[in-house]
């Protein structure tokens, strides 16, 4: 790897030698323009105004524009004549959390390598300084002809620059944000965040460039003479009202699918019965889109009724051919009360119950009768012996 800068780290009397690498790297793919009608290459030519000629590299210099348009030459002598301490030297200015470092000022991102043997010592001395106080170092430094801003931060075991931009280069968001007045209800909010959660965290290395490599399949096919076929893609859709609620509801339940979770599990369907349940509340529409539990028909609701009544007719009887046979019957009823019987049922079990008390009662009272007729029968037999004689006698 080539260094593209070479100087010190200045730490308060410490120096220490550095080299500048790049951080990063370009992976796309670029393009060379040709003329269209004969696939000629076209070429960007450095031309002098005066002469009307080309102009090789080593011949061109630089100058300041004044706002009449004059030019004012700057050499390379005059450049090196400032006094700026930051020519060649990263001067640490101050240690800050990376919590202050605003992230629009972020910028390209370098690695810092020793400039000799000498430079070890105090470099791992600033790194071990950096990782035990967890903050960063905010520098300036002179830099393809200008001073900048930057932060020195620890990667593994490697000091890294981010080159930053002045804050007077940050640009206000005044008037960018949305101008109408809209209110985001606490059912959305909640919504947001189960899609938030749904979504989860990801391992940035895990990402790629997917319409890199797609490129690179198009370069390759066109290369080997094939002719590439392009697969139909989603069209993006116009703007449309929905029904923001509605909305969220379905990216929740796309997003598990996509993370391979199973809609009817236990624990998705709690938390998103839950979650459905909370909204429907507020929101009737979304409750008309995706009902919690489908309407049972009618004929099957008089069904069901006309089920329990018969129950209940044939629970009286029941309970009195018990209360017959075992006079602890009614312990029982209590507790069968007791085990689950509502109030309802008792209060309509209650007066059947007595009536079929009464009618055992009277039913007992008849045989008490048929009983005493009985024996008076006989009693009036044996006061007639004279019938019994006149039987015999004949």
């Amino acid at each position: 790897m080539r260094s593209i800068w070479n100087g010190n780290i200045s730490f308060g009397l410490v120096s220490i030698p550095i080299k500048m690498y790049p951080a990063t790297e370009d992976h796309s793919i670029s393009f060379r323009q040709i003329h269209t009608r004969d696939s000629g290459r076209i070429r960007y030519r450095k031309v002098c105004e005066l002469e009307d000629e080309p102009v090789e590299t080593s011949e061109i210099g630089r100058a300041y524009e004044d706002a009449d348009g004059a030019l004012i030459p700057i050499t390379d002598e005059d450049m090196a004549a400032l006094a700026l301490p930051t020519t060649h030297t990263l001067e640490i200015e101050a240690f800050v959390s990376a919590s202050e470092i605003d992230p629009l000022q972020m910028g390209d991102a370098y690695y810092l390598g020793t400039g000799g043997a000498a430079a070890a010592k105090p470099y791992t001395l600033l790194r071990e300084a950096l990782k035990r106080s967890q903050k960063v170092a905010i520098a300036k430094y002179a830099h393809r002809g200008r001073e900048r801003l930057g932060v020195l931060r620890v990667v593994d075991d490697t000091l890294a620059l981010h080159r930053l931009v002045w804050p007077d280069e940050v640009r206000e968001s005044t008037g960018v944000a949305p101008k109408e007045k809209v209110t985001v209800k606490p059912a959305e909010l909640d919504l947001a965040d189960t899609l938030m959660e749904t979504l989860g965290e990801v391992d940035l290395g895990d990402l790629r460039d997917e319409y890199h490599e797609a490129l690179e399949e198009l370069v390759a096919a066109k290369m080997s003479g094939a002719v590439p076929v392009a697969e139909p893609g989603e069209q993006p859709a116009g703007a449309q009202v929905v029904d923001l609620v509605a909305a969220l509801q379905e990216s929740v339940r796309s997003a598990r699918r996509a993370r391979g979770e199973e809609e009817a599990g236990e624990e998705g369907a709690e938390r998103e019965k839950a979650t459905v349940t909370h909204l429907r509340g507020r929101k009737k529409a979304a409750a008309k889109q995706a009902p919690e539990k489908p309407e049972k028909p009618e004929k099957a609701e008089k069904a069901e009724k006309a089920e329990k009544k018969a129950a209940a007719k044939k629970a009286p009887a029941k309970k009195a051919a018990a209360a017959k046979k075992s006079p602890a019957g009614g312990k029982k009823t209590a507790g069968a009360r007791k085990s689950g019987t509502t109030s309802a049922e008792e209060a309509a079990q209650e007066p059947t119950e007595k009536t079929a008390e009464k009618a055992a009662g009277k039913k007992t009272g008849a045989k008490h009768a048929a009983g005493k007729k009985t024996a008076a029968k006989k009693t009036t037999a044996k006061k007639q012996p004279g019938k019994r004689d006149t039987r015999t006698a004949s």
